[in-house]
C-alpha cells in the first residue's frame, strides 16, 4: 500500500520520536530501524527538505525532529517522501471519460480513506499506544 521509502521514513521518524532527548546519527538510525544506511540518508534528506527533521553535523550531531510529535501525522511523513497519488482524471487519457469511471472512482475513494486514516494518527499516538509491542524495539523481558 505504501512505498518502501515511506515505510523507511516512518521507521526513522518513529525512532527519532522515541529517542527525542538527543540527535541520532545516520549510523544509529540505520541500525535501529534496519534501513540500509545509504537509503536512509536519502530518506532523511527528503524529510529535511520537507521540514520534518533537522540535522547537525559534527560531534554530538545527527538528526532530530523539527516538529512536536503531537502535531506530526503518518500522512505528513508519507507525503514528505512518497505522497499517495489521488486519481483526478482518467489515468488512461480517454477523452470520453469526462469524469472518473467506476473503477477509478472506487480506487480514488480508497486512496481518500487511506489519507484520512493516516492523517488521524499522530506519531505521539503511535508511541503512546497501549499495545504491549513497542515500535522498533525487541522485547527484552
Amino acid at each position: 500500500m505504501i512505498s518502501k521509502t515511506a515505510e523507511y521514513a516512518l521507521r526513522a521518524v518513529t525512532c527519532l520520536a522515541a529517542d527525542a532527548d538527543r540527535p541520532l546519527s545516520a549510523d544509529v538510525l540505520a541500525e535501529k530501524t534496519k534501513v540500509p544506511r545509504r537509503y536512509l540518508t536519502r530518506v532523511m534528506q527528503d524529510l529535511a527538505t520537507a521540514g520534518l527533521v533537522s540535522s547537525r553535523s559534527g560531534p554530538g550531531g545527527g538528526y532530530e525532529l523539527a516538529h512536536e510529535i503531537s502535531d506530526l501525522t503518518i500522512l505528513d511523513v508519507v507525503n514528505a517522501v512518497a505522497p499517495l497519488e489521488r486519481i483526478n482524471s482518467c489515468p488512461l487519457g480517454l477523452t470520453s471519460h469526462t469524469s472518473l469511471c467506476p473503477l477509478h472512482a472506487e480506487l480514488d475513494r480508497a486512496y481518500a480513506a487511506t489519507e484520512a486514516a493516516f492523517a488521524a494518527v499522530t506519531i505521539s499516538k503511535l508511541l503512546s499506544s497501549t499495545s504491549s509491542i513497542v515500535p522498533l524495539c525487541e522485547d527484552t523481558e
